[in-house]
Order: C-alpha cells, then structure tokens, then sequence
C-alpha cells in the first residue's frame, strides 16, 4: 500500500467515525426530544437504530485493526487508529445511554409526566454540543478546545443535582410518584454519563497530537452515583 493510499484509508476511519459521531449526537438528543413529546413509536425507533450504532463501532473498530496489522503504521498515525479505536467505542456507550432514555420513555408509557421537563433538556442539549465539539477538535487536532471541553461537565452535574433534588420534593409530596421518578433521574443519570464519555474523547485528542495520556480536570466535583445505564 502506497503513502498516499494509506492516508485515504486513515482519512476514511475518520470520516466513518465522524459519520458514525453524528448519529449518536442526533440519537442522544432525540432521546429526550421523544421522551418530552412522550412519542412512544419514534422511542421504539431509536432502540432499535442502537443496533446500527453497534455494527458501525465493530466495523471501524475492525476496519482500524487491520490496517494496523497489514500497515504497521509510524507512531503518529498509529495514535490517530488508537484514538480513533477509543473513540468509537466511547461513541458506542453513548448510544447505550440513548437507547436507555428511549427504553425508559416506552417503560412510562402513556401515564402522563409528573413534572414538566426543563432540566433534562438543558443537559442533553450540553452533552450534545460537548459531544459536536470534542469531534470537531479531533478533526481539528485542537487540544485547546480539547482540554477546555471537560471544564463544562459541571455544568451538567449541576443540573443533574437540580434534577434530583426537584425529584425528590415530587416523591416527599407524593410517594406514589416513586416509579416514575426514578425513571427520570435515571435519564438525567444516562445525560450525566454522556458527557463523562465525551470527556474521555477529548483525552483521546490530547493524546493523538502530543502523545501524553493523561485525565483531564472534569470540574471540582467527581459524583458517584451508583447507578448503571439502562439498556
């Protein structure tokens, strides 16, 4: 394989990832879009596209391992397959935090919501535009736009806290609103995750144009929860 032919291999992982990117931004948003609108068919939908989002992940992911194998790549390009490995199993988790949201919009059912939504919104439209943004400082090989990306999450976690404190005055008032609840704190919790996913992208970019693994500062707060995603 010729220098030029391989760098039209590496450049169609990347755009097969960023393809691959755009679908789980869109899908993470129209989670909670469906949710608020409480359409229970297009929910029905967006689990089943998460099985797409999977074949795409495994596919690149195979794709990148046999050029590495066939290519035996220099240190900089074999940086950019490993970021774009990680990348792409990062996006694949957050389609799982998607495909939970719908999977707990389609559990509520037709009841109607105990409260408005207001805050959960907010926090997909944050994990979203971190999530646009961090892809972009790859395509970009911005670690500027990288390491400041991460400072956001307190963002998110602050209102994740909004959610769950306003949650809890719904169940004191009424315990009968137990269940659903915790439905919806666990849709804050899979936004929450998101955005900690997103995180780990924006190391991958640092990593891929200085060659330095390290975490980056995710806010003054780390939160543990205890709680898993649903999917």
């Amino acid at each position: 394989m010729t220098r030029e032919t391989f760098d039209r291999e590496l450049q169609r992982l990347q755009d097969e990832m960023l393809a691959l990117g755009s679908i789980v931004e869109e899908t993470l948003g129209e989670s909670v879009n469906t949710l608020k609108r409480r359409d229970l068919e297009a929910s029905s939908r967006l689990i089943e596209r998460d099985r797409y989002i999977n074949e795409r992940r495994f596919q690149i992911e195979s794709d990148a391992l046999i050029l590495i194998a066939t290519q035996q790549p220099m240190a900089g390009d074999l940086r950019i397959i490993a970021a774009i490995i990680e990348i792409v199993a990062e996006l694949e988790r957050i389609g799982d935090y998607a495909k939970g949201i719908a999977t707990i919009n389609v559990r509520i059912g037709h009841q109607p919501l105990i409260k408005p939504l207001i805050d959960i919104p907010l926090m997909a439209q944050k994990a979203c535009s971190m999530l646009h943004r961090a892809l972009d400082s790859f395509v970009r090989r911005d670690v500027e736009l990288a390491r400041s990306i991460p400072a956001e999450d307190d963002e998110v976690d602050a209102l994740y806290n909004q959610v769950y404190r306003e949650l809890m005055t719904y169940i004191i008032a009424d315990p009968r609103h137990i269940e659903q609840a915790n439905h919806l704190l666990w849709v804050a919790h899979n936004l929450e995750r998101a955005a900690d996913r997103t995180i780990n992208i924006c190391e991958r970019v640092v990593f891929t144009v200085t060659g330095q693994l390290a975490e980056l500062n995710r806010g003054e707060e780390e939160k543990e929860t205890g709680i898993e995603s649903l999917h």
